[in-house]
């Protein structure tokens, strides 16, 4: 397939050497979303004609779905069993990192009896990546493409998760790392991305402050031979999402489940999630047939839902004002496309409020065992009410994501011993302990 090579005004930060040697495995080009046009594969976000964000388009394996299903099977318990899929060299596998990936599907039939939900309630687990959150995976594909690009300095803008992934994937493969983050975190948060070693600097503001100010210093002098996960490495990092969709449906068997229910931030995982079931399809992986996704925003910083209910097409940037601080992205970058894909699969974008996610902590926690941190509970807040509404189907296999362990998140559901007595079991008594309890 020829590939239409077009400049832009991030062109100058391509390291030296020649497009032609770059290896990406499948990948062959980036696309805008909005009009189709190619670039050459670089670390470039944004189309030279129309400003629209660009996406890694492939040349996927065709033709044999068996031979590639099992192809899949017989690879690493990791993202890398579907390098095929992905762009990343056909050796990465081979390489110093995290390995991230093939988390839980748990069946979560305790939570289904509380929700009523009779058709199947599953949670897919990803607190049990490296770093214990969903972003191990796009940081593992932003890293190799920092590696064919020639970077040597990995950075990102963070709301927490981010940042403790970039620092830890930098330190296993070798990078220098510098990661920017709200002054105002969660205390875990912050622990868990200075650990590692590299930079570590908070941005007085909000989020989409900090955002700002790396895309002004991708441009600067200072930021040369940097790769910014989510900002001039988006197109890939994007991708990374893709395998959470991959996974869900080798582990259900090969089949698509019927309803999902998603986190919202910026809305890439959302995005990216769609675009790997649609994949799968279009491979032959899975049979074709209908499911919805569902968004999830907590009210505190909810600017999709809101245009999501109001029918409007475009996102209105909001203040963030909520505990879940890793959904507290104010100017979603994708928030137009999650509304797409909602309408277009059926789905729905709808948000709780803090109480209702330190609620839907404790009810994963108390039923399935699962620690989830408050985008968990965003998550499963918005599958009880959209279950409660009757929006979301209790007869359809459904499956809901927890992106991050509760251990980052401890102050929103911070609580004492049950008592506290001498150890004595007439104290215990005392207390109202026993087996009659």
């Amino acid at each position: 397939m020829a590939v239409q090579s077009v400049q832009d005004s991030t062109a100058s930060v391509v390291p030296p050497g020649s497009a032609d040697s770059i290896d990406l495995g499948p990948a062959i080009a980036l696309s805008c979303r909005e009009c189709g046009e190619r670039s050459t594969l670089g670390p470039l976000f944004a189309c030279a004609v129309c400003f629209g964000p660009l996406e890694v388009a492939y040349e996927l394996p065709e033709g044999d779905p068996e031979g590639l299903r099992r192809r899949i099977e017989a690879g690493p318990p990791n993202i890398w069993r579907y390098a095929p899929l992905l762009p990343v060299p056909a050796d990465v596998a081979e390489k110093p990192g995290l390995d991230p990936g093939f988390t839980r599907l748990v069946k979560a039939d305790n939570l289904a009896r509380e929700l009523g939900v009779t058709g199947g309630l599953y949670v897919k687990d990803d607190s049990g990546n490296p770093t214990h959150s969903f972003k191990d995976r796009v940081v593992a594909i932003a890293v190799e493409a920092a590696r064919a690009f020639g970077f040597t300095t990995l950075s990102c803008s963070s709301t927490g998760n981010l940042a403790g992934a970039v620092g830890a994937a930098a330190a296993r493969a070798g990078f220098a790392s510098c990661v920017f983050i709200p002054h105002d975190l969660e205390a875990g948060k912050v622990v868990m991305a200075a650990v590692y070693g590299g930079d570590l600097v908070g941005i007085e503001g909000t989020y989409d402050d900090v955002n700002r100010f790396c895309s002004e210093l991708i441009g600067d002098p200072l930021g040369e031979g940097w790769g910014f996960v989510n900002v001039n490495l988006r197109p890939y990092y994007g991708e990374g999402s893709k395998t959470l969709a991959y996974e869900i449906c080798e582990q259900l068997g090969w089949r698509l489940p019927d309803q999902l229910v998603v986190p919202v931030a910026s809305g890439s995982q959302l995005t990216k999630i769609d675009k790997g079931l649609k994949e799968l399809i279009a491979l032959g992986l899975v049979e074709d047939r209908p499911y919805k996704i569902f968004g999830a925003q907590a009210e505190g910083c909810s600017p999709v839902s809101r245009a999501f209910k109001d029918g409007h097409d475009v996102v209105r940037p909001v203040k963030p004002d909520t505990i879940a601080k890793s959904l507290a992205i104010g100017n979603p970058a994708d928030g137009p496309y999650v509304l797409d894909i909602a309408r277009r699969t059926g789905g729905a974008v709808e948000d709780v409020t803090d109480e209702e996610i330190v609620d839907a902590i404790r009810l994963l926690a108390r039923t399935e065992g699962i620690f989830a941190e408050t985008a968990g509970g965003v998550t499963v807040g918005v599958a009880r009410k959209l279950f409660a509404a009757g929006v979301l189907d209790p007869s359809l296999t459904t499956v809901v994501l927890n992106t991050g362990d509760g251990l980052k998140t401890l102050d929103a559901v911070a609580a004492g011993p049950s008592a506290t007595i001498r150890p004595t079991l007439q104290a215990f008594r005392a207390a109202g302990f026993g087996t009659s309890r």
